[in-house]
């Protein structure tokens, strides 16, 4: 058999030169200096066979590395490391166990409703004959990013103004009115006693427990509050009731707390706040009722307000009266009313911000 044309690496140009010599000489990669050293000897016009007795190699990997240079670059320096077992389940195998997993359970007509690894191992092997352990499954989940998450509920609005709505009220947080202030009014209960689980930071094994409880003789408590986008400042009352009547006694002091300047109130559509009196007297005391959309209470501001009140205030707690647990919320928002800064920016980078975005409307 001939001897092999000789071979040699393509023209380099300087910048390429010296980067060469710069890897040869800095880089800690003993595969990463090999293959650069067996390509700058080609540069230099070295045959394959006194490369190869130069680097102690083989002379098919100098050709290998000289081709895979003229073809890739300086990519073809860096080692591909292929070591390990090879997998044992290839990609439509991982594609299957994903696409089960994330599957209704009674929609392959299995009889409960979740999921478990066991299950899931059990419905491969029956139903498309792929043996594969517990560990492996949720190994091959993880890797696609799949977790095991709670299901969450959400109930789109169909209001049909709901673009309007929705943009009056971005409009008011992003350009508050220079005649008035932004208010965000809602309720927060009801308020009952009884022992509520939450977290903390306990020995291993040892958290700590609540009382059961099926008896609420007590009776429940409402909590009317405003969120001042100007200061951030929550401000509340505590009422037996939610009726319109104790909203408008809220409203007035509103009023009152702001004696300057037009009021616009951001509410939902519940009852009490479209009474035919709450509206009379808010159009003859310069108080403008802005309504969000149906099934959209989330364009509130003051809702996250109220998901930090019941996590620290409501969440592990077990108070005896409705007199502590009142002096408990009244205390947490003393102290957030000075730790607090002027509401901005609004759900900056949500969806609802796409000139595109449509609600699911009737």
């Amino acid at each position: 058999m001939g001897r092999q044309p000789e071979v040699f690496v393509r023209p380099l140009e300087p910048e390429e030169a010296q980067r060469l010599v710069k890897i040869t000489r800095s880089t800690r990669d003993r595969v990463r200096l090999r293959r650069a050293g067996i390509v700058l000897a080609s540069m230099q016009g070295r045959s394959a066979v006194d490369i190869a007795m130069m680097f102690a190699a083989t002379e098919g990997h100098v050709r290998e590395v000289i081709h895979a240079f003229n073809e890739l670059g300086f990519a073809a320096l860096d080692p591909k490391w292929s070591g390990g077992r090879p997998r044992k389940f290839g990609s439509a195998a991982r594609e299957l166990i994903c696409r089960v997993a994330q599957a209704a359970p009674t929609g392959l007509g299995q009889p409960f409703t979740t999921w478990s690894l066991s299950k899931l191992v059990a419905y491969l092997a029956e139903y498309h004959w792929l043996r594969v352990s517990t560990e492996t499954v949720r190994q091959i989940l993880r890797a696609a990013g799949i977790t095991w998450q709670r299901t969450k509920t959400w109930k789109t609005s169909k209001d049909p103004d709901f673009a309007s709505k929705m943009a009056r009220i971005l409009d008011l947080y992003d350009h508050p009115p220079t005649d008035g202030r932004v208010i965000c009014v809602d309720e927060f209960g009801p308020l009952n006693l009884q022992p509520r689980p939450g977290h903390g930071w306990f020995p291993r094994g040892r958290p700590a427990r609540l009382r059961a409880t099926y008896t609420r003789a007590a009776g429940v408590r409402q909590m009317f509050a405003a969120l001042d986008l100007a200061t951030g400042q929550l401000f509340y009352r505590f009422r037996h009731r939610k009726r319109w009547p104790q909203f408008l006694d809220f409203c007035k002091q509103l009023r009152r707390r702001f004696p300057a300047g037009r009021l616009y109130l951001i509410c939902d559509n519940y009852g009490p706040h479209q009474k035919a009196e709450v509206r009379a007297w808010c159009a003859g005391h310069d108080v403008e009722l802005v309504f969000t959309p149906t099934n959209a209470s989330w364009l509130n501001w003051i809702e996250c307000e109220f998901t930090a009140l019941r996590y620290f205030t409501l969440d592990g707690s077990d108070y005896p009266s409705h007199t502590a647990q009142q002096t408990a919320i009244a205390r947490y928002i003393r102290w957030a009313n000075k730790h607090t800064a002027p509401k901005q920016h609004f759900a900056v980078n949500s969806k609802i911000r796409r000139p595109d975005y449509l609600p699911n409307v009737a």
